[in-house]
Parts: C-alpha cells; structure tokens; sequence
C-alpha cells in the first residue's frame, strides 16, 4: 500500500483508522510526516508508543489525533498533502467525501475499502456500478482501480474482499452551481435510479414540467437516467436551476 501510494519524503500523510499503526510505520518510514485519525482511545494512546518503539527516530514526525474523522475540519501544520487509509467499510464514501472537501491541500491518496464500494468509486457514467459515490468522487478526483486485498491477511479475517483505489485530484466542473447544490441533484436523480430524469427530478424542482425546462436548458435530455450522466452534466443542471430561479 505505501508503494502504490507513491508517498515521497515530500509527503505530509493523513491516515485514517490507523488501528494498530502497521500502515502507520511504512508511512512514516518513507514520508516528511503523519498524522493518524483514530476514534478509538485505546488505540489513539498507544500509537505514539508504538512509534517511539519501533521507529525512535520519527516520532517527532507523527502525531495522532483522537477523533471521528468526520468532524475533523482542520489540522495544524503540516498540511495533509495526500490521504493513505485502511477505511472502515461502512463510512468509507462519507469520510473520503469530507476529507476531500475540508483539505484542499490534499492532491492525491490510496484508500483500501471493500471491494464493492471500490468498483463504486471508479464506476464510469452508463457503468451497472456507476451511482451517488461515483458522481461525488469524481466531483473532487479521478479515481482508479489499482489492487484487490484478500481477506485472508487481515486479523480478524473478513468476509468480503477489499479493493485499492487511486485519487488524484483535479479541478471540480467550471460552474456557477456550488458543491452542494451539485450533490443535491446527484441525490435527487438516484434517488429514483430507473425514472427518467424528468421525473427523478420533479420533486427538486416543484413539478415535472419545471424539471424538463431545467435540463432543457442544461443541455440535457429530459428522458435520460441519471446513471447515463457525468458530474458536468450533474453541474450544468443545478446550475441551470440556479439561474431559472433568479
């Protein structure tokens, strides 16, 4: 995972879910510095001991912060400039989504998650995976498929496999629309995956006639499914939106 991650001697790393610290040690044997998020207390108090144990000569280049990483908005220096994480499977998209948008300092990461919500991540639009987390990443980063990881080398053994995904960052869409009212037409498409987007979109935007002059004005065929769109299509909308209101 460190290799693949491409972490240099010019990385500050956020780690998240360090756990017992076994990523945190190859991390910091390659990177300027890490600063592990862990919400475990038990663990968050031992890592600064396993560090200064095994590699005496980083612990001044570590640090943990005990705390959900959901609610870490901000960090002191040295700015996080990529995220290396083992994820917890059932909050993996929300977390990679906050770090994202909170650290605009961050331009690349390798995150493992389990290996459905990795072929989500990647999934391009028209893809049978392609859904919300997939529109969302790509709002803030591409992202790639570049590993899997057996069950068998972690303790306790899960029961699903994992998956290495690749992010590197890259500008969001040009557009007028902020990021929330994006993600809020991402939502609104999928949140009836088989209607055409006039429909989908009807209750967004008060009525279904009032959806299809949107996307008429987006560019945007009134009958497509939203699976078939890409994040700028996604932009042009709530844009469009934004404009038909003032």
């Amino acid at each position: 995972i460190v290799t693949a991650s491409g972490v240099d001697a010019d990385d500050a790393v956020m780690e998240i879910g360090p756990g017992l610290g076994s990523l945190t040690l190859g991390l910091l044997e390659v990177a300027r510095h890490v600063t592990a998020i862990e919400i475990e207390s038990a663990l968050a108090q031992r890592l600064p001991r396993t560090v200064a144990e095994r590699l005496p000569g980083a612990a001044d280049r570590f640090r943990v912060i005990e705390a959900d990483a959901l609610s870490v908005d901000a960090l002191g220096d040295p700015q996080p400039t990529r995220v290396v994480a083992n994820l917890p499977y059932n909050v993996s998209v929300p977390v990679l989504l906050h770090v994202l948008a909170r650290f605009p300092s961050l331009t690349a990461g390798l995150v493992m998650v389990q290996a459905e919500v990795a072929d989500r991540l990647v999934a391009p639009p028209g893809s049978r995976t392609y859904g919300v987390p997939s529109a969302k990443i790509a709002w803030h980063a591409s992202a790639r498929r570049v590993g899997s990881v057996p069950p068998k080398v972690f303790w306790p053994i899960p029961n699903v496999d994992s998956g290495l995904v690749e992010l590197v960052r890259r500008e969001p869409p040009a557009t007028t629309a902020g990021r929330e009212e994006v993600f809020a037409v991402v939502d609104a498409a999928f949140s009836q995956r088989r209607k055409m987007l006039r429909s989908a979109l009807s209750a967004r935007f008060g009525s279904s006639a009032a959806a299809e002059e949107v996307l008429e004005a987006a560019g945007v065929d009134p009958q497509a499914r939203g699976e078939v769109l890409g994040i700028e299509e996604f932009a042009r909308i709530a844009e469009a939106a934004a404009q038909r209101l003032r």
